[in-house]
């Protein structure tokens, strides 16, 4: 296929696809997925060979939150049956964070919820930060605590952060359908916030919330002129007792095409498989490792994940390494030391003579979006899919339980 070669040699270059090329790997049929993951699979392979990361989540505070976010089942009015509890003590989430290691996980993401952190929660959490890295030296760390105000980014990476994940979640055009509490400009300020401190940038999306292909194109077109290091992709995990909890808009090939698009946008950054993946992939896990090179181990924030064995014997089977502590993720040109960080930049997720890292958030680089839900089908021949609740499990194990975390 001529679009597939196309992609493939400017992934390679590191050249931004067109938007006409993006949005046409999201239509290609069912028959061309393998083809599409073939193609893509060749530029993964290219800037991260066959490892694959293992990040662990530590879900510091869980529920609760004041903010009205639709696909969170930790949102301000969510009737889910999920775990809640207050802030985790240091030594709590050291003994959660060494579990996931002993596991096999290279980077632990301590998250909260929450709209953002008061100076105090920052302190919390610092010395959370430096308890993990006491016991654990090489270990990357990755914050996640909402917006960020000025000073804190700086004030994490004082305290041995590595990273700070915020995702921008959906296009600018549908945000406001989808949250009401912040702004998608917010959420591309902290971005911003985490690069001017030197901490590397992880900020993704979530898929399957009605959106259309082009509002899906724009979030990633967004991402790369933002340059994170690193792209989380979730796939909504409708949970009952959240507005979303009707939406199972995505199929296991659906979700290939999108995670496709994604490599082949932002070729050489950390595309990772983040929540939703066992919910939507299914049995098609495996082949979604040849798009990312980076999953979670284990369960998520408030949902279980796939047995952590389970996940090791999927990358070992599928012909897969685990990375292990003393390899760096990212290609030389990306992980050359900028003022520190585990994955600090030395040049941006693509050609020089694109729009620089601090030009996101302008809707004519984004290219625009119609409403969530909108009149475009979702992918080529779209039809609703049977609604699968028996896949949600809500977490009962690890933070915030008196039983053994899963890693």
């Amino acid at each position: 296929m001529d679009l597939l070669n196309t992609l493939v040699d400017k992934g390679l270059r590191r050249e931004l696809p067109t938007r006409d090329e993006a949005l046409a790997v999201l239509a290609t049929s069912d028959d061309e997925v393998l083809d599409v993951v073939a193609a893509a699979g060749r530029v993964r392979r290219h800037w991260f060979g066959r490892r694959v990361k293992l990040n662990y989540l530590v879900n510091l505070k869980s529920g609760l939150c004041p903010e009205d976010c639709s696909y969170c089942s930790q949102r301000l009015g969510s009737t889910a049956g999920i775990l809640k509890y207050t802030w985790l003590k240091p030594e709590q989430a050291t003994e959660a964070a060494t579990a996931g290691l002993a596991g096999g996980a290279k980077r632990v993401c301590l998250v909260a919820s929450g709209r953002g952190p008061t100076d105090r929660d920052v302190d919390r959490v610092s010395d959370t930060i430096r308890a993990i890295k006491d016991r654990h030296e090489d270990v990357e760390v990755c914050a996640c605590l909402g917006l960020l105000s000025d000073g804190q980014a700086e004030r994490l990476r004082e305290a041995g952060a590595d990273a700070y994940n915020h995702n921008l979640n959906t296009s600018e055009g549908t945000y406001e359908r989808i949250t009401s509490t912040h702004t998608y400009a917010d959420r591309v300020d902290t971005v911003r916030k985490a690069h001017a401190a030197g901490l590397s940038a992880c900020s993704g999306l979530i898929a399957g919330m009605g959106e259309s292909d082009a509002d899906l194109v724009d979030v990633v077109f967004a991402l790369r002129a933002l340059d994170p290091d690193s792209v989380p992709v979730n796939f909504l995990i409708p949970f009952e007792g959240t507005p979303l909890a009707k939406e199972w808009n995505l199929t296991p090939q659906r979700c290939l095409r999108i995670l496709a698009m994604a490599r082949f946008v932002c070729p050489d950054v950390e595309v990772r498989i983040a929540g939703g993946r066992e919910v939507h992939l299914r049995s098609l896990q495996p082949l979604a490792l040849h798009l990312a090179n980076s999953i979670f181990l284990g369960d998520y924030l408030t949902s279980e994940g796939q047995a952590g064995k389970a996940d090791l014997d999927m990358i070992a089977d599928a012909g897969f390494e685990v990375e292990g502590a003393d390899r760096v993720t990212l290609p030389e040109h990306r992980a050359a030391p900028a003022g520190g960080g585990c994955g600090s930049r030395g040049g941006g997720c693509g050609s020089a003579d694109e729009a620089g890292p601090r030009a996101a958030a302008d809707p004519a680089t984004a290219g625009g979006c119609g409403p969530c839900g909108s009149a475009e089908p979702a992918g080529p021949e779209a039809e609703p899919q049977a609604a699968r609740p028996d896949l949600v499990a809500v977490r009962r194990r690890g933070p915030g339980t008196d039983l053994a975390p899963n890693a």
